[in-house]
């Protein structure tokens, strides 16, 4: 629970941040770049808003956006992953599909899909992000999931006459348990970075909404007016990533099928 709460406090203060946030999003209510006082906590950005009402404004979209990426990446890579090692003939053909997409550099690819997306915007991002996160997700699937494949149990029910699908939700998933959970807690760190990347770039959320990565990069020029503009959604950012891995990882460790021994 000591691993599991921060993130799990971090993504509750997100979600419930719009109806703490003491002012209005787009509403100056300091000079630009104010220094923390009285009515502003954490001071003012570039153009006066209040740089804690935008912070709590600033992740809902995000961990919406994370969590969709971490859902539809982990849950397409466990699906084809197994069909890949059941399938021989099916798993040369997604591993060469694979392999051409993870040679596609992330960053240009990301750029390419969100810019030709119509309206752009932080949705853009999305769909780029699972286009190339998946291969990597599917090749670790398919890697965990090889050895079990050929077991014993796994032989038996394809003995049997049962179907691909029943082989791979009945006797493979079950045993990826912690593969799969692992790899949901790497695939939404990743996407908290894609997305905030894609923000830092201008290419995922614009002005005025209120987005972590997009505050550091519109308050950067003025960092050493107000610290706390550029710093705060920084370490917002990777409080969350942070905090998530760990709670990802702890769940995963206990998912571990547990060796047993005979004496």
């Amino acid at each position: 629970m000591l691993r599991v709460a921060p993130g799990l406090l971090l993504v509750l203060l997100a979600l419930t941040g719009p109806w703490l946030a003491a002012h209005p999003l787009d509403t100056p209510v300091t000079a630009p770049y104010a220094a923390a006082g009285d009515g502003a906590l954490l001071g003012g950005d570039q153009l006066g808003r209040d740089v804690l009402s935008r912070l709590l404004h600033g992740g809902t979209a995000l961990i919406a956006g994370a969590l969709l990426i971490a859902v539809v990446v982990t849950a397409l890579a466990t699906v084809v992953g197994c069909a890949a090692v059941l399938r021989p003939a099916l798993g040369r053909a997604i591993e060469r599909t694979a392999d051409v997409f993870i040679l596609l550099p992330p960053v240009l690819g990301i750029m390419l899909i969100a810019l030709a997306w119509p309206g752009g915007g932080r949705w853009a991002v999305v769909p780029a992000a699972v286009v190339l996160g998946s291969p990597y997700a599917v090749r670790i699937v398919a890697s965990a999931a090889a050895p079990l494949a050929s077991a014993g149990y796994v032989e038996a029910a394809a003995a049997r006459g049962e179907r691909t699908a029943y082989i791979a939700l009945r006797e493979l998933l079950p045993n990826l348990r912690a593969t799969v959970l692992a790899l949901f807690g790497l695939r939404f760190v990743e996407a908290v970075y894609v997305i905030s990347m894609a923000g830092f770039l201008q290419i995922g959320p614009r002005p005025p909404a209120a987005d972590w990565a997009l505050m550091i990069r519109e308050n950067a020029p003025g960092i050493l007016l107000n610290p706390w503009a550029v710093l705060a959604p920084s370490l917002a950012i990777a409080v969350l990533a942070i905090s998530f891995n760990l709670a990802s990882a702890s769940l995963a460790s206990r998912s571990a099928p547990k060796a047993v021994t005979t004496s």
